[in-house]
């Protein structure tokens, strides 16, 4: 495993699992989590650990496509980035994630949007995180 220089740590502490709270150390994230419906929970205008997750993954993504098309001195229109997180049993009993990250990119050919959004799937850290451990889909809308 390589060893990065941190230069920016996040914390937050949940209690009650799946039904309880998140909150940052800083106060900003102060949230009811609960399960979702789909997976036995009630109705309710709730986040869950997987919501939070697309939230973290589509914003780190969209900085890296940004770094990327400012590297490659681009020009292009504005950018977007769904993250799609599904969850599901995996074939070992337990359960896993897996993604689908919908990229845009105005102005841009097909092509060129899809050469920025690997060499951004390279450099985000989710990508890098998560690269070998779950699937992970890039589709260009």
């Amino acid at each position: 495993m390589e060893k990065i220089e941190k230069i920016y740590t996040a914390e937050a502490t949940a209690t009650g699992g799946r039904n309880g709270e998140v909150k940052s150390s800083d106060g900003v994230l102060d949230i009811e989590v609960r399960t979702p419906k789909e997976m036995g929970g009630a109705d309710g205008a709730y986040s869950n650990p997987e919501q939070l997750f697309a939230a973290g993954y589509s914003a780190c993504f969209d900085s890296a496509l940004s770094l990327v098309i400012r590297t490659e001195k681009i020009q292009t229109g504005e950018t977007k980035v769904t993250a799609q997180v599904s969850i599901g049993k995996n074939g070992s009993g337990g359960y896993g994630l897996a993604v689908k990250l919908q990229i845009s990119i105005l102005d841009v050919t097909q092509e060129v949007a899809r050469s920025l959004a690997e060499k951004a799937h390279q450099v985000c850290p989710y990508s890098n995180a998560t690269r070998g451990n779950i699937e992970v889909e890039l589709e260009i809308i």
